[in-house]
Formats: structure tokens, C-alpha cells, sequence
């Protein structure tokens, strides 16, 4: 059965990867993107393609669609980049996943964070255990990437648990 499936930071990397993985699978793709780090040579091969669907968008702003589930890959990953506006960075991992689990709370469908090691910051054990909490800095050049990841995480444990 072919899904409906909405991909946030669908022109970076690993989300122009994803989008093209669902579409080969049979699925119709929605690509959202503010174009901070992703950019449309990543995805102009699949823009042809009727089952896909690009809108231009940050989703620190809610947005309103109707699909049957979300990737939520948006956020700056390189220093370079999230450190140039740690704020955005920061509200693209909180604002963007508040926004992104209202749409899938709204709707009822899965959703899917993309995290990230860094949550951890610099271990001091190797390897980490599960129950391993990390060894952040909340206040160096990376806790805007850092931080915004780690608060994503708990916002998707606080309302995935109060959905189920």
C-alpha cells in the first residue's frame, strides 16, 4: 500500500537519501526544507517524479499536512553551519520537533526523530552502555546542536509516552 510520507530536511544528505529510498519503495514523498545546509541539487533528480513533492518550509513554523508518517531529519549538523546561528539551530531541534509530533499527535501516525551521538557529548566510557547519560558541555560552541538534540529526545519520550 503505497504511504504518504513526509521527510523534514528532505534536501540535505542523508534526507535526499531517504526521500529517494521511499519513492524506489513505492511510496509518494513529501521533501520539506528551508534550504539553510540542503540544497536542490541533492534532490532536482527526483523533482520530476510525480510522487514527489517539495515544499520549501522551516519547520519551526507548524505545518499543516496530510500523510501517513514523518521523518523528522531537519537540523544543521556541521559546526560550521550550527554554529553560525546556534538560536535557529536550537529552535529547529525543539520548536521543529514540537511542531512535528503535533502534526503526527493531530494525525495519529508514527513518527521517526533523527538523533544523533552527540546527545552524549564527549564519553568518558567507551563503549557506552545503554544506560550510559553522557558527558555534555551545556555551554560550549556545540550545545546549541548538542542541547537541541538532547531536548528533542526527551520532548518525543514525554508526548510519545502520553500518546500510548
Amino acid at each position: 500500500m503505497k504511504k504518504r510520507i513526509l521527510v523534514t530536511g528532505g534536501a540535505g544528505f542523508l534526507g535526499s537519501h531517504l526521500c529517494e529510498r521511499l519513492l524506489n519503495e513505492g511510496n509518494e514523498v513529501i521533501c520539506v526544507d528551508n534550504f539553510y545546509t540542503g540544497t536542490k541539487d541533492n534532490i532536482k533528480h527526483l523533482l520530476g517524479n510525480p510522487y514527489f513533492e517539495l515544499i520549501r518550509h522551516d519547520i519551526t513554523f507548524p505545518l499543516y499536512v496530510e500523510v501517513d508518517e514523518i521523518y523528522n531529519l531537519a537540523c544543521p549538523a556541521s559546526p560550521v553551519h550550527y554554529q553560525f546561528d546556534p538560536v535557529q539551530t536550537t529552535k529547529t531541534s525543539v520548536h521543529g520537533s514540537i511542531n512535528m509530533l503535533g502534526l503526527a499527535k493531530r494525525l495519529k501516525i508514527k513518527i521517526l526523530q533523527a538523533s544523533t551521538s552527540e546527545v552524549y557529548g564527549d564519553p568518558t566510557v567507551h563503549p557506552q552502555p545503554e544506560t550510559y547519560w553522557g558527558n555534555v558541555n551545556p555551554i560550549g560552541v556545540r550545545s546549541c546542536y548538542d542541547e537541541g538534540k538532547r531536548c528533542a529526545e526527551t520532548l518525543f519520550l514525554i508526548i510519545i509516552d502520553n500518546i500510548n
